[in-house]
């Protein structure tokens, strides 16, 4: 393994560490966070994709960086909503104290402890593959798109949920950065009580890729760009590609 591999592999464990240590207070931190808005991005990203896949029937939906399962809640609510019948809902993540809080929230779903770059699926099984304010924290994310590429199905979808950076900055995207780095992460250190986990969820958006630059990444890895969408001031994205 060289330096710049063994340099990732340490970042990626220690971010999965800190994620361990803010598991039980994580859907209270984010609720608070954002107010409960995050509730109608998911929605909003769960019809959306129902809609662009257009099928009743779908075999499988995977939710990678799963966290404690709160979109895969969200795929399930939406799908019983417009009357789709889902067969399996399955939550990938590295972070076993993630996925403890997942099962017992909900029991019925498949877990694996895994890495986005890892997904321990067969090729072409999956329908539908979904990420939510997840992928920023993957250190090898081309890779994980060539790995989401390989497990879904022709023509399946995967959708992205982040926080991101836009190459135009705006006034209201000022406004936007003044939230995330001021007042965000004392909000969630105080409910979480680690205080560094989320000053590093703004310091993170700011290092990330714009976008753009996103989406030039997933047609690298096979995917066609259907759906791109910002929500309240451009704090949250969501990206729908479909692979070829």
């Amino acid at each position: 393994m060289s330096i710049l591999e063994q340099e990732g592999e340490q970042k990626q464990e220690k971010i999965v560490s800190m994620f361990d240590d803010i598991a039980p207070t994580y859907d209270t931190a984010n609720r608070v966070m954002s107010m409960g808005v995050d509730i109608s991005w998911r929605k909003k990203a769960c019809d959306l994709s129902f809609d662009y896949y257009g099928k009743e029937n779908i075999d499988r939906v995977v939710d990678v960086a799963c966290g404690t399962g709160d979109m895969m809640g969200f795929w399930q609510k939406q799908a019983q909503k417009s009357g789709i019948a889902i067969g399996e809902y399955v939550g990938v993540d590295p972070s076993n104290g993630m996925v403890d809080v997942a099962r017992k929230k909900f029991p019925d779903f498949h877990y694996h402890i895994s890495k986005a770059t890892e997904i321990p699926l067969e090729d072409a099984s999956a329908d539908i593959l979904s990420i939510t304010y997840g992928i920023r924290n993957v250190v090898e994310r081309q890779e994980a798109f060539y790995e989401f590429n390989r497990a879904l199905k022709p023509g399946g979808l995967v959708v992205i949920l982040e926080f991101m950076k836009d190459e135009n900055k705006t006034l209201l995207k000022k406004l936007r950065d003044v939230y995330m780095h001021k007042i965000l992460p004392y909000v969630g250190g105080a409910i979480s009580k680690n205080l560094e986990a989320y000053t590093y969820l703004p310091d993170s958006i700011e290092s990330f890729v714009t976008i753009q630059g996103m989406q030039t990444e997933l047609e690298k890895a096979g995917f066609e760009m259907l759906h791109t969408q910002s929500f309240s001031m451009d704090i949250s994205t969501l990206l729908i590609a479909r692979k070829k």
